[in-house]
């Protein structure tokens, strides 16, 4: 089996719907985006002028005008997840990576425990300019799903 026959194997192509902020389907299977983790849906944030906006919603159309923009979108797959999602590092058509515009856009955090900090520079990046969550405080998005959850955070 040649290599690109082994990468076809383990990747998923195709037009992209939006689920969540770190999570889109492509003919009808579910893909969590790889070692990031984006605001839950229903997440409030602080928008640094004494408000607040639904970020994980903004995250998540953030994200959708982004796959519109170079279609169709590929997905490599790393692993399945206890929800029997596929995980993956997704690209536009373009060739441009779609987990690591979230995290340096500030629409999603670099979830060091999955990404081995992979996308530290780009959270980093996204702090300093104060873009995205970065605008203002917010709660993890681990910490909103455990309080929703009634369970200990993940992070």
């Amino acid at each position: 089996m040649s290599a690109s026959t082994a990468a076809a194997e383990n990747s998923i192509m195709g037009r992209a719907s939006v689920i969540d902020g770190d999570t889109i389907e492509i003919r009808g299977e579910r893909i969590r985006l790889h070692g990031i983790d984006a605001p839950e849906s229903s997440q409030r944030c602080e928008d640094g002028d004494g408000g607040t906006y639904r970020c994980g919603k903004e995250a998540a159309s953030a994200l959708d005008r982004f796959l519109a923009a170079s279609r169709p979108t590929r997905c490599d797959v790393v692993e399945r997840d206890r929800y029997k999602r596929f995980v993956s590092v997704c690209f536009r058509a373009d060739g441009k990576e779609v987990n690591r515009w979230l995290v340096e856009n500030g629409y999603a955090l670099d979830w060091k425990r999955y990404s081995n900090g992979a996308y530290t520079t780009e959270q980093y990046s996204a702090r300093s300019r104060g873009v995205g969550i970065w605008r203002g405080r917010f709660d993890l998005p681990c910490q909103v799903r455990a309080k929703r959850l009634k369970q200990e955070p993940s992070c």
